[in-house]
């Protein structure tokens, strides 16, 4: 009877916490992207919280409060920055409508004499314009949610940095595995996190230069603009950078300047394409020894689940599920 009472409890308070767990996982989700932030930023920050508080005896409060404002100042301020000087340039972008006009016009007859579509019917300007609004909602929207996702961070990294020790060893009790395999996951976290936090914007910035090289030589408009655009592309694996150069090389052919358009093609494609993925696979090798496979699939995976998040998340994901299904291999089917 006892058994059969002890069953019940287990399972009950099992089903309890998948519930809630569920309930509290679906309202954090427009909060997921500051929740990962913090935890990236943790890993990133524990030893620095450790020496401080341990080998020069520092205060938590204060030694969690130093290590924000480095937060702030080494990773918030320079990517507000980045935003107001994108926005600034794109408020100052000069582009020659009467040019632009007529190209698009001229394009459209051709298109007419050929297939018998007109590109400028009612049907696909009123098309274009209920796509309008939903756009400015969307950007509207995702300024809002950086904003609030940038106040969650600091205030879940200052508490994770607050009681970091007893996180840990709560997180460390409750894995299901034993101590080899427990040492094996988290090592593959840790290394993971390390990896992505390090080499993606290292990756970023090393293809933003080459691009902007690139945008500089074939006369590209607003070769500053178009450069932060690439380090910001960089982060979706294969296309990437594509994203930023095919359109602005197919402004540039329909502005008429074909010439640099044909070069910033050629250039962007055999230099650019290759480089992004030459320097993203040997990070992700030197940094985590990680197969190039995890980290495309990864990101992904990452992007549609955790956001911006996702390109550090999806391939951790990924991982630990891989590293989950070998712990079980050679623990059971052996």
């Amino acid at each position: 009877m006892n058994s059969l009472k002890e069953q019940y409890w287990k399972y009950s308070l099992i089903a309890i916490i998948l519930v809630l767990g569920l309930i509290l996982f679906l309202k954090l989700t427009p909060f997921m992207g500051g929740l990962l932030g913090a935890c990236t930023i943790y890993i990133m920050l524990r030893k620095q919280m450790f020496y401080l508080t341990h080998k020069r005896h520092f205060g938590k409060g204060i030694s969690a409060v130093l290590l924000l404002l480095e937060t702030i100042l080494c990773f918030l301020v320079p990517l507000s920055l980045v935003a107001w000087l994108l926005i600034h340039k794109l408020q100052t972008v000069n582009v020659d409508t009467q040019a632009f006009i007529h190209t698009i016009t001229q394009l459209t007859d051709w298109v007419r004499t050929q297939t018998s579509y007109d590109l400028f019917d009612q049907k696909n300007i009123s098309s274009v314009a209920s796509i309008l609004p939903s756009i400015g909602q969307f950007l509207m929207g995702g300024i809002s949610s950086f904003t609030v996702n940038i106040g969650v961070l600091i205030i879940v990294l200052y508490f994770m940095l607050i009681g970091g020790k007893r996180m840990e060893q709560y997180i460390y009790e409750i894995l299901p595995f034993n101590e080899e395999n427990k040492k094996e996951v988290l090592t593959e976290i840790h290394l993971l996190v390390r990896s992505n936090a390090i080499g993606i914007p290292l990756l970023a910035v090393i293809q933003g230069m080459i691009a902007s090289l690139g945008y500089y030589l074939f006369d590209a408009p607003s070769v500053l603009l178009f450069g932060f655009l690439t380090c910001f592309a960089t982060i979706i694996p294969i296309v990437g950078t594509a994203l930023v150069w095919i359109p602005l090389a197919a402004y540039m052919a329909i502005s008429g300047d074909w010439p640099h358009a044909l070069g910033l093609v050629l250039y962007c494609g055999l230099i650019v394409t290759n480089i992004d993925n030459l320097i993203r696979f040997i990070l992700q090798k030197k940094l985590a020894d990680t197969h190039p496979l995890i980290t495309i699939f990864g990101v992904f995976i990452g992007l549609p689940l955790f956001g911006f998040m996702g390109i550090i998340f999806g391939p951790l994901l990924l991982s630990v599920f891989l590293v989950c299904v070998n712990i079980f291999k050679n623990q059971y089917l052996h």
